[in-house]
């Protein structure tokens, strides 16, 4: 049984239609030997950044990736460099979709945009997709394998493809930790009293590493796709964030979304509903922190200021995301209440950085 990429597709949203006709034109000037039938266009609904589109012609599938609608931050949405970062990650990680062309005629889809591979799956997030059987094993499956390709990530030789010369390790915490509260600050639009405390608090305790990998930096059970087993990530997607940098960074990022049954109810249930992982059976986050440590063999004995800052980043991304809403750059009702959800992270990172 196929399974979409998200868990679903819907309807094109209201203001984030593509021209049918130019986007067709483009393809099949682009790829050779489509079928003949006219080009449906779906859009995924999970994911608040990027654009993300199902294209299908007859039996023919592959996704394409956008801009969000309105100004974006600089250097942030570049589907040259995703598309590039894919090219190379493609051939050495199999999680990672085959990207097909990058164009930037803004005339097709009033963007710069790239289409990719579609992958084969099921993606589990807030329910088990249907034809699959909820067990504890499951369970086990899916924890043991995002812990295991997260460390194959980190183990890829970033020396030998393009993303050397994409990325600067050298410094990388640091110039996330400042660039991060520079981001929050200039997309707020809520005080949040304990957004400064943070802030100076991270400034403050930055580590002292030189530690470089691949990063995937969004590294979460729904931005993956996996056999009905979940012995299996058949698919890793969301590559936006990509770039070399402390590992541990990207560590932080996937704990802080891997939440439990005992977190606060607000990071449980983030816009919606309580990620699956949160039922008995997965791993806890220490459980996911050992088995990080036994496969990888790094030190993980600190986490404390990956796991503030971790919490803040999401804070400021969420923060961002609100932001064009707040301004009415976007229409979507999904973000109507994310100031809330921001107040919240960032009063969690404090209660960390606490403790």
């Amino acid at each position: 049984m196929k399974q979409k990429y998200s868990t679903e597709t819907i309807p094109v949203r209201a203001g984030e239609e593509l021209n049918r006709g130019r986007l067709e034109a483009c393809l099949r000037a682009k790829l050779k030997g489509l079928p003949s039938e006219n080009l449906e266009i779906e859009q995924f609904s999970a994911g608040h950044s990027n654009l993300t589109y199902q294209l299908r012609i007859g039996d023919w599938e592959a996704v394409l990736r956008k801009p969000p609608l309105g100004p974006v931050a600089p250097k942030a949405h570049d589907m040259e460099r995703e598309f590039t970062i894919l090219s190379e990650l493609s051939q050495v990680f199999d999680p990672a979709p085959t990207p097909l062309f990058f164009s930037n005629d803004l005339e097709v889809v009033g963007s710069p945009f790239f289409v990719m591979e579609r992958k084969q799956g099921f993606v589990f997030d807030t329910e088990i997709p249907q034809g699959v059987q909820a067990s504890k094993e499951l369970y086990q499956n899916l924890s043991k394998e995002m812990v295991t390709q997260l460390v194959n990530l980190h183990q890829i030789p970033y020396e030998e493809t393009k993303l050397a010369e994409m990325s600067k390790p050298d410094g990388f915490i640091e110039r996330q930790t400042y660039g991060w509260i520079q981001r929050y600050e200039k997309a707020k639009t809520h005080d949040v009293s304990a957004a400064e405390e943070v802030a100076k608090w991270l400034a403050s305790h930055i580590p002292n590493r030189s530690d470089a990998a691949v990063i995937h930096y969004d590294y979460k059970l729904n931005n993956a796709m996996f056999t009905d087993n979940g012995s299996r990530m058949s698919g890793l997607f969301d590559w936006e964030m990509t770039t070399v940098g402390d590992p541990l960074a990207d560590l932080g990022v996937a704990l802080s979304y891997w939440t439990s049954k005992d977190d606060p109810e607000f990071l449980q249930k983030g816009l919606g509903k309580a990620s699956i992982t949160n039922r008995e059976g997965f791993y806890s986050r220490e459980k996911f922190l050992d088995e990080y440590a036994s496969l990888s063999g790094r030190d993980v004995g600190d986490m404390k200021f990956y796991m503030v800052f971790a919490y803040f980043k999401l804070a400021g991304i969420c923060q961002q995301i609100y932001y064009r809403y707040h301004r009415g750059q976007t229409k979507d009702e999904r973000f109507k209440n994310l100031h809330v959800y921001v107040k919240g992270l960032i009063e969690y990172a404090a209660q960390v950085m606490r403790t």
